[in-house]
């Protein structure tokens, strides 16, 4: 065949990340390229990010033809987190070319490096369907994994091409999470792995670790399920909605610890108030998205931490159990020794009725294109239709699907218990939407008055109740009267900060008795533990 400029015809993608943008000199743009396999025709997608993120900056690809750089007709736009994407269709095979990316930012244009390609044909597709998804794992099963930021030691990316080729089809990845820090986690590592995912050939599902709220009320559970969902709405508007590679989110519901302290858990939610907040949560975002969310868990949880439940059935389950070998074709998790797990999922032959089953978290990450030494690895029940399955229905984000910057909140004090020094101040605090539902990010503190003491220096501590309420606790203040003001502040820019005035009162108690140190015993070392004993390592 003529080696020519590839023709290609696009589909531009443009995504809607959102995060608080940075503006400084020395700006960069990356480019990655990779002809995705599994299509009934050559597809191709370029992708890259533009560093620090920039929006709405127009990318367009350039080619190298006849000796010379030359802009092609195919461009796009970056998103609020710098990153940019264009899916295309060759129409010339074994073309060897070269690409690079071309953006203009403050008056600078800038260069990707450029990356050479060479267009190979497709292999002919089964049944005449468009897409393939091979059935090459353990028991002839379609193969998978899931990954969070741990699978991102030291910020290094993922070979999604090694992934593919080691023989893995989808990936579950992180998308979002109940507490505000590790949610941003998140989000970083879910926008460098879904494109290079997708681009590499494997379909990406995403999901949303949840902790309970702290409350027996079923309109205050309800209302936490229904915080916690829109931050997912928001998290998937920001990634531009479903595409066709793109598996339903899934509810990671395996925590039913409502309180901690420095010893651990000391109470948890009751087993009607779990399986309330994730029938509400999974309702909102299959009504609001078109498609059947996931709920992940394990099955002690599932009979121990939740009641069962008709409605909850109706969901597929992720079903996390070690130390069986899927290889074996009538091996199946949901069993346990003499019996078997009694839970919404438990059919009438004591089995689990799960479509993803993940089986080890020892995979061998090497390789797999992972950095690190383990691997979540999954299993999905079922044929390649019922795994297409699960990826049909898109939805696109209308304008008011996305999440809001600097909403108008508004905040009240509950409760104040604060006496004497020897006891701690303890502040309940509600913050509101302008619709009157609870904030869904953010946190509160204590602001003394800076004649008092500086804020920093105070001994805080707070724990979230339910969505948008806190216990905040202050420890060790001295006696006398203490102004300030409570605040509210959200380090993502979704809510606005707002402050009330507060003054309490703390008088002198009792001086504690000093405790005698008592005489430590030297421990004796404990034996190494190896997690991965038991488990599965493919």
């Amino acid at each position: 065949m003529k080696k020519s400029l590839i023709a290609l015809s696009l589909t531009l993608i443009a995504g809607l990340l959102y995060s608080t943008p940075t503006y400084a000199a020395g700006s960069t743009l990356t480019m990655s390229l990779n002809q995705t396999p599994g299509r009934s025709e050559p597809i191709v997608t370029l992708f890259g990010q533009i560093k620090p993120a920039r929006s709405n900056v127009p990318v367009t690809v350039q080619v190298f033809l006849k000796g010379k750089w030359q802009d092609t007709r195919f461009s796009t736009k970056s998103a609020k987190v710098g990153t940019w994407r264009v899916v295309a269709v060759a129409t010339a095979l074994d073309a060897k070319m070269k690409y690079r990316a071309k953006a203009r930012v403050s008056g600078k244009v800038l260069y990707s490096t450029a990356r050479e390609i060479v267009i190979k044909p497709t292999p002919e597709m089964i049944d005449g369907s468009p897409l393939v998804v091979h059935s090459n794992g353990p028991g002839g099963r379609i193969h998978g994994s899931d990954v969070s930021r741990w699978q991102h030691p030291n910020d290094e990316p993922i070979d999604f091409v090694k992934k593919y080729k080691a023989g893995l089809r989808f990936v579950m990845i992180k998308a979002s999470d109940s507490r505000d820090d590790s949610d941003a986690l998140a989000l970083k590592y879910v926008i460098m792995d879904r494109s290079a995912a997708q681009a590499a050939g494997i379909y990406t599902g995403f999901y949303h670790y949840a902790y309970m709220p702290d409350t027996k009320d079923p309109e205050k559970i309800k209302s936490d399920a229904a915080a916690q969902a829109q931050k997912v709405l928001w998290r998937l508007a920001a990634l531009g909605g479903y595409t066709e590679m793109d598996l339903p989110y899934a509810l990671d519901l395996e925590n039913n610890c409502v309180l901690y302290d420095k010893t651990g858990c000391v109470k948890y939610a009751s087993k009607q108030a779990v399986t309330l907040w994730a029938k509400t949560f999974l309702a909102i975002v299959k009504e609001k998205t078109g498609r059947t969310p996931i709920l992940y868990s394990y099955p002690a949880f599932l009979e121990n931490a939740m009641i069962r439940d008709e409605e909850l059935a109706q969901y597929p389950l992720w079903l996390a159990q070690y130390g069986i070998d899927p290889a074996d074709p009538i091996a199946q998790p949901g069993l346990k020794p003499g019996g078997c797990y009694v839970h919404s999922w438990t059919s009438i032959n004591c089995s689990s009725q799960w479509i993803i089953w993940q089986y080890t978290s020892c995979g061998i990450a090497p390789k797999y294109g992972v950095p690190g030494n383990r691997l979540d690895l999954n299993v999905f029940r079922g044929t390649q239709d019922d795994f297409l399955a699960l990826a049909t229905g898109t939805w696109t984000p209308a304008p008011g699907d996305f999440m809001p910057k600097n909403e108008t909140s508004t905040i009240s004090i509950t409760s104040v218990r604060a006496s004497s020094t020897d006891k701690n101040a303890i502040v309940k605090v509600e913050v509101f939407r302008p619709t009157g539902l609870p904030v869904v990010t953010g946190t509160v503190r204590f602001y003394p008055n800076a004649t008092n003491r500086p804020e920093n220096l105070l001994d805080q501590r707070v724990d979230r109740s339910t969505s948008g309420a806190w216990t905040l606790t202050i420890k060790g203040l001295p006696a006398g009267t203490w102004p300030g003001h409570i605040g509210f502040v959200d380090a993502t820019g979704t809510h606005a900060k707002i402050r009330t005035p507060i003054e309490f009162v703390i008088t002198q108690g009792p001086t504690p008795t000093p405790s005698p140190t008592p005489t430590k015993t030297p421990e004796k070392p404990k034996p190494a533990f190896d997690s991965c004993a038991k488990q599965i390592k493919n």
